[in-house]
C-alpha cells in the first residue's frame, strides 16, 4: 500500500565543512538535537527522454534511513511536494506505476541517476519539546546511470517542516541561515542538480533548473514544447499576433491539464475528476468553436474520444455533485420533517454509487483507448492541421468564432423559453446549458488575445450557464429522489421526506425558469458582442 506525505522544505548551498549557525536563536526553537549521520542510497528512475523530470516529478528507490522504500514526488508549489511512498521492493510497485502512466505512456521507466548521501541530521524542537523541523547537511555523490554521463558531488542543507508545524518557521530559519552567509540552492531538487552536473559532455551551462524545468505543477507530454516551432516549420509563420497561435496555446493548455490531472484522479484528490472533465470538454469545445482555424476533419474524431472520456469521468463527478446536493437539502430541513432513516439511506446509496464510479474512472485511465487518445492529442499538436484562417489577425477571426457560438446559444435559449413547463422544456434548457458552456469556453479561450471585452462576455455566459446548470441539477435530483423514495417504500420506511425533497426541487427548477429571461437579457446586450470586435 502507498501512503502520502506533504513535504514542505527549503534547500541551501553548502560546502563540505559547512557548520550550521545556532538555530536555538530562531523564534519558536527551544532546542537543537543531533540525531547522527545516516547513509542513504537512492536510485532515481525516469524514461530515457526524462519525461518525469521535465514535469518536476521524481521517482526513486531508496535504502537507508527510517523511510526507505519507493518514493514518488509531485510538485504542488515552490518548496512544497506531495510524496507518495510504497514499501521497498525490487520492482516499481503497481500503486506508483499508475500515477506516472500519463507521462511515461508505453515507455520503459529505467534507472537514470544514483545518489549516495551522508546525511547529518538535527531536529529542531518547539517549546513543548515537539519536533517542528528537521535540518540536515547532506554530502551527495551523484552518478549518471545512462547516456554515458559522468559523476558529481556537492554538499547542501535541507530544512524540512515537521507535520502540522507552522510554515512561518521556515521563514525564521531562512533568515538565520542567510545572516550566517548560507544561500538558497539554485537547484529545485537533488535530481535536477544531478542531471545537470552529470550530463553527457559536461555540466549543463546555467544548470540545475534547466535539467528539470524547475518543478512546475503543470504537466507536459513529450514534444509539446516543440508544437509552435513545428507550426512555423510547416510555413504557417505564426506569431502571437495571429489567431492560430492563440488557439494552439489554448489547446496545449487543455492537453497539459489532462495529463497533469491523471494522477490526481487516481489518488482521488478533491475536485480532480471535475477539473479533468472540464479540460476534456474545453478542448472538445475548442475544436468545434475554432473549426475555421483547425481542420475539423482531423479534430472531430478526437472530439468524439474526448466526449467518451468526459462521459466516463462524469459518472464519478455527477454522483459526487448529486450526493452533496441531496445531503444539503436534508440538512436544511427541520428535524420534524425528516421521517425515517433518511440520512442513512442516502449515505448507503451515495457510497455504493461512488465506489462504482471511482473504479470505473481508474479503469478508464488504465485503458489502451485512453493512452491512444493522449498519443493522438500529442500528434495533433506536434503537426496541427491549420487552415487559412489561422494566419488571420486575432481581432478578426476570433470574434467571429465566439459570435457563432453566441448565436447558437441564443437560438436554444429562445426555443426553451417558448416551450411550456414540462419535460420538453427541461430537455431544451439542458441543450441551452451546453451551448452556454461552449460560448463561455470560447470567450475564455480568446481572452489572452482580446482582453477585457472577452473576459466580460465570458462572465455573462457563465451567469447564463449557472442558471441553466442549476435547473438541470434539479431535474437529475428529482429522478434520484424518486428512486430513493421507491427504495424506502419497499423497505417499509416512510417516503414522506423524499417526496418533500422532490417538491422542493420542482420549486427550485421553476424559480430558475423564471430567472432565466432576466439573466439572458443582461447577457445578450449588443454592446457586449460589439466590444469583442472593436
Amino acid at each position: 500500500m502507498a501512503d502520502t506525505k506533504r513535504e514542505i522544505e527549503r534547500k541551501y548551498e553548502a560546502t563540505s565543512d559547512s557548520r550550521l549557525p545556532d538555530l536555538t536563536r530562531v523564534p519558536g526553537v527551544s532546542a537543537v538535537v543531533g540525531r547522527g549521520v545516516v547513509e542513504l542510497d537512492a536510485v532515481y528512475y525516469d524514461t530515457a527522454d526524462l519525461r518525469l523530470s521535465a514535469d518536476g516529478i521524481t521517482l526513486r528507490r531508496r535504502t537507508g534511513g527510517d523511510d526507505e522504500g519507493w518514493h514518488l514526488k509531485f510538485p504542488v508549489s515552490t518548496g512544497i511536494r506531495d510524496e507518495i511512498r510504497a514499501p521497498l521492493a525490487d520492482t516499481l510497485p503497481h500503486s506508483l506505476a499508475g500515477l506516472i502512466r500519463s507521462r511515461a505512456r508505453d515507455a520503459a521507466v529505467v534507472p537514470v541517476v544514483r545518489l549516495r548521501s551522508s546525511r547529518d541530521v538535527s531536529h529542531l524542537l518547539g517549546e513543548r519539546g515537539e519536533l517542528i523541523a528537521e535540518v540536515s547537511v547532506d554530502s551527495v555523490r551523484a552518478e549518471r546511470l545512462a547516456d554515458g554521463g559522468g559523476s558529481a558531488s556537492w554538499t547542501e542543507i535541507e530544512v524540512e517542516l515537521a507535520d502540522d508545524a507552522d510554515p512561518a518557521l521556515l521563514d525564521a530559519v531562512d533568515k538565520r541561515l542567510r545572516k550566517a552567509g548560507v544561500r538558497p540552492s539554485s537547484s529545485a531538487s537533488k535530481l535536477a542538480r544531478a542531471l545537470a552536473e552529470t550530463a553527457p559532455g559536461g555540466p549543463v551551462p546555467g544548470g540545475q533548473e534547466d535539467a528539470a524545468s524547475s518543478e512546475r505543477p503543470a504537466g507536459k507530454a513529450p514534444k509539446a514544447a516543440e508544437a509552435a516551432k513545428s507550426v512555423r516549420d510547416r510555413g504557417a509563420r505564426l506569431e502571437e499576433k495571429y489567431a492560430g497561435e492563440y488557439v494552439l496555446a489554448y489547446l496545449r493548455g487543455q492537453r497539459d491539464a489532462i495529463v497533469a490531472l491523471d494522477p490526481a484522479v487516481r489518488r482521488d484528490l478533491p475536485d480532480s475528476v471535475h477539473q479533468m472533465r472540464v479540460a476534456t470538454r474545453r478542448m472538445r469545445s475548442a475544436f468545434r468553436t475554432f473549426g475555421k482555424i483547425v481542420d475539423r476533419g482531423v479534430t472531430d474524431p478526437l472530439g468524439d474520444e474526448l466526449k467518451w472520456l468526459a462521459g466516463e469521468l462524469g459518472v464519478a463527478r455527477d454522483q459526487e455533485v448529486l450526493s452533496e446536493r441531496l445531503r444539503k437539502r436534508i440538512e436544511a430541513l427541520p428535524g420534524t420533517l425528516v421521517l425515517g432513516p433518511v440520512r442513512g439511506r442516502l449515505k448507503i446509496w451515495a457510497t455504493a454509487h461512488r465506489a462504482d464510479a471511482r473504479r470505473r474512472s481508474v479503469a478508464v485511465l488504465d485503458s489502451e483507448r485512453y493512452l491512444d487518445l493522449l498519443a493522438a492529442l500529442d500528434a495533433l499538436l506536434d503537426e496541427p492541421p491549420l487552415l487559412k484562417a489561422a494566419t488571420a489577425k486575432p481581432g478578426v477571426a476570433l470574434p467571429k468564432a465566439v459570435s457563432k457560438d453566441y448565436r447558437r446559444l441564443a437560438a436554444r435559449v429562445e426555443h426553451a423559453l417558448d416551450l411550456p413547463a414540462g419535460h420538453d422544456r427541461d430537455l431544451a434548457m439542458h441543450d441551452a446549458r451546453k451551448a452556454a458552456k461552449r460560448a463561455r469556453y470560447a470567450a475564455e479561450a480568446v481572452t489572452p488575445a482580446l482582453g477585457k471585452p472577452a473576459r466580460k462576455f465570458a462572465r455573462r455566459m457563465k451567469a447564463v450557464q449557472t442558471v441553466l446548470g442549476d435547473h438541470q441539477d434539479s431535474v437529475v435530483a428529482r429522478d434520484a429522489l424518486r428512486t430513493l423514495a421507491i427504495q424506502a417504500h419497499a423497505a417499509g420506511e416512510s417516503a414522506f421526506t423524499w417526496g418533500l425533497l422532490h417538491g422542493l426541487e420542482e420549486g427550485q427548477a421553476a424559480e430558475r425558469e423564471r430567472e432565466l429571461p432576466q439573466v439572458w437579457e443582461r447577457a445578450s446586450r449588443p454592446e457586449l458582442r460589439s466590444a469583442l470586435r472593436a
